[in-house]
């Protein structure tokens, strides 16, 4: 289950992140990365955040410890810059952070070498979670003490921007796979298949999903929270049992830069 922290001091700004991420210290003395219900995508933004970590780390990834944190309505009040009080402002209630790891500096495949079995089963992940954002440009993996970590899932699930036509999305190939900045090295996506879809269950998804707050779901249009969240089931549940779809499309792109 997913531990809430009280969010006690704005420490600094993440400006490299589109959203203003913000590296924050909570009332349990750790320092966390920031995710605001107030920024861009909003509570959908969160929701692929929440749901795309949780599985990575049920899939035996390494995550950053996700907590939801705690925004009380006069936290922004004392803030001098305009557009960080905004933000603050508009992300009062309940939002979601990562453990802060200090010291990590981002993975670059020139430098780590990743074996063919991680770099499988990592883009496997992410054509399950049509993740666009792990590219060359924009790797969000991390190195923390010689160890890979993942990070920023916002960008995953992008069918809910829409939320049209989701059974449909659920069986299609993740096109931009092409782009993966793993996929040179993902040469065993068959294995990474048979062994990530026996781990991802039908009960761990509903257990997954089942943790993703009804206040971020009441701000999907047309739907309650009930109903929103029975869709991120479906999806995610179609998206397993169709996985050979797109794992032959990453086959294919692999193919042809190989």
């Amino acid at each position: 289950m997913i531990r809430t922290v009280q969010v006690t001091r704005y420490v600094t700004p993440l400006r490299e992140g589109g959203s203003l991420p913000a590296i924050v210290e909570a009332d349990d003395g750790f320092l966390y990365a920031l995710k605001f219900r107030g920024a861009g995508q909003g509570g959908r933004a969160l929701i692929a955040e929440l749901l795309g970590g949780a599985i990575a780390h049920a899939l035996g990834f390494r995550v950053p410890e996700l907590v939801f944190a705690q925004l009380d309505e006069a936290f922004g009040r004392t803030e001098p810059d305009e557009e960080i009080q905004d933000l603050l402002r508009a992300s009062t209630g309940l939002n979601l952070a990562l453990h802060y790891l200090s010291g990590a500096i981002t993975f670059d495949p020139a430098v780590t070498q990743l074996d063919a079995a991680l770099a499988s089963r990592i883009v496997w992940l992410d054509c399950l979670l049509t993740n666009v954002d792990r590219t060359a440009k924009n790797t969000n993996m991390l190195m923390w003490h010689k160890e890979l970590w993942l990070i920023d899932h916002g960008a995953s699930l992008y069918f809910h921007h829409t939320w049209d036509n989701w059974q449909e999305q659920a069986t299609k190939p993740f096109v931009r796979v092409k782009d993966h900045v793993l996929l040179p090295w993902a040469s065993q996506l068959e294995e990474a298949d048979k062994l990530l879809k026996t781990k991802l269950t039908n009960s761990l998804i509903d257990h997954i999903v089942e943790q993703v707050p009804d206040e971020w779901l009441a701000a999907v249009d047309g739907e309650t929270p009930a109903s929103a969240r029975d869709v991120y089931r479906q999806f995610l549940k179609m998206r397993v049992a169709a996985s050979e779809v797109f794992v032959k499309e990453a086959q294919d792109a692999r193919e042809r830069i190989i």
